[in-house]
């Protein structure tokens, strides 16, 4: 724990830890708030339909920006004082997002009935909502892009303080909507508000609008986007194939169990990313910084181990007493009527933190730039999570789920282990020196 809090004092990160400490706590409180709501208002059944919208949400709008986030914020840090790239790239960027938001947006609203079936089988009417999430969506893509000229330019502060805000319009809008309007309210609130944080966005657009003019159709580039590739696949396979999983099976708890039993399982899963955030914000300030400086298998290893010792025995110990407050924890976020979310807290539990373990070491991918090994394992992990959350509910239940989840990232870490198996335990191949 020492080097962790030894490389944070000392690095650039420092200046904004605490801004994202802030930023996460805000996002956790405003989730946990709106979960109460929900669960108030709403209740069991409406968490269900709600977690369906989410995913796909979340997997159209990975679309609508073609999985560039990360690799637009890596060519800007590179080409920051190099005006004609940074050119290129902001022109490739934005206009090849343009297209694929417009299509998307198109997509949505004149399939939004057959999306709607799809979300919310035929007994359900909210072919409105997709409707109003195709107009929402381009608010998003332009915010997305903002926020990786930001991050790009290493204008932390500014995003992070954008972050906090656009984290409590959205809660506040998203408490109105339910107080007023229950599920339709709780289903607008969701397509809605991850884009009215483009409004507080635009603060950081007019200071940086001397880049408006580096924006120009004669700049697309082909190497550019060359660049931008192996990161929007990657993105793109995470964040659309993980969701509509996670839709499928949502259905299946549905139609096969009930749609009470997808609402327990939705309420876990919201949970689960509370704490979820808090583990990942720290592998994201300490991790991936250090493996781009990491050369050699001995400082991997070295790198991952002091992590497994200083971290993982703190998040094991969070776990376990989240475990033992289960009974507590659940009313507290939700309602008594969730009270079954309890049967479902161990598989989920053990899941996360196999989660967690296989996370560090797959950041290597991106810092070796495996991007092949990445796309390979991810499409794996979400078969096996498709077919073992299949197979368990049958056998099992609601609780097959959770099972599934852990079952999967069970084999997910084994595959992990024997990619890097040289470098962790010097027994294997390292798959590593061969990109």
């Amino acid at each position: 724990m020492k080097n962790l809090i030894k490389y944070i004092n000392s690095n650039v990160l420092y200046k904004v830890a605490h801004l994202n400490s802030a930023t996460i706590i805000t996002k956790i409180i405003a989730g946990i708030l709106t979960s109460k709501a929900i669960a108030i208002f709403i209740g069991v059944e409406g968490m269900a339909l709600i977690g369906n919208i989410r995913n796909f949400l979340s997997a159209i709008q990975s679309i609508s920006i073609l999985g560039f986030y990360n690799g637009v914020v890596k060519t800007i840090a590179k080409f920051r004082d190099d005006s004609v790239n940074l050119s290129k790239t902001l022109s490739t960027a934005y206009y090849l997002c343009f297209f694929s938001t417009i299509l998307a947006s198109f997509f949505c609203y004149y399939n939004a009935q057959s999306i709607n079936d799809f979300l919310f089988t035929s007994f359900y009417d909210f072919a409105y909502v997709i409707k109003i999430l195709a107009f929402a969506l381009p608010f998003y893509a332009l915010n997305m892009m903002s926020f990786s000229i930001m991050n790009g330019f290493s204008n932390y502060r500014m995003l992070l303080i954008v972050n906090i805000i656009g984290q409590i319009l959205g809660l506040l809008v998203t408490l109105l909507l339910i107080y007023n309007n229950h599920i339709d309210g709780a289903l607008i609130a969701a397509v809605v508000a991850p884009s009215l944080i483009f409004l507080i966005t635009l603060v950081g657009i007019v200071n940086r609008r001397n880049l408006i003019h580096l924006i120009k159709t004669d700049h697309i580039s082909f190497d550019i986007l060359k660049s931008f590739g192996p990161y929007a696949v990657m993105a793109l396979v995470t964040a659309i194939a993980l969701p509509m999983v996670s839709i499928c099976i949502r259905n299946y708890i549905i139609s096969e169990i009930g749609i009470q039993e997808a609402g327990y399982w939705e309420a876990m899963n919201r949970i689960s990313s509370y704490y979820l955030m808090f583990i990942t914000s720290i592998i994201t300030l300490y991790i991936v910084p250090k493996f781009s400086k990491v050369h050699s298998k001995t400082e991997f290893k070295k790198e991952i181990f002091s992590f497994y010792k200083s971290v993982m025995p703190i998040f094991g110990i969070g776990l376990i007493a989240l475990y033992f407050l289960k009974s507590f924890v659940v009313p507290l976020i939700f309602s008594e009527a969730f009270k079954p979310v309890e049967n479902l807290f161990l598989w989920q539990l053990l899941g996360d933190f196999v989660k967690v373990l296989t996370l560090v070491i797959s950041y290597q991918f991106l810092a070796k730039k495996m991007f092949t090994h990445f796309i390979i394992i991810e499409v794996f992990l979400v078969v096996m999570l498709y077919f073992s959350s299949i197979y368990l509910i049958d056998e099992f239940g609601v609780e097959g789920a959770v099972m599934g989840h852990f079952l999967s990232y069970v084999m997910h870490y084994g595959i992990v282990l024997l990619i890097f198996g040289t470098s962790l335990f010097g027994i294997i191949p390292d798959a590593s020196q061969e990109s």
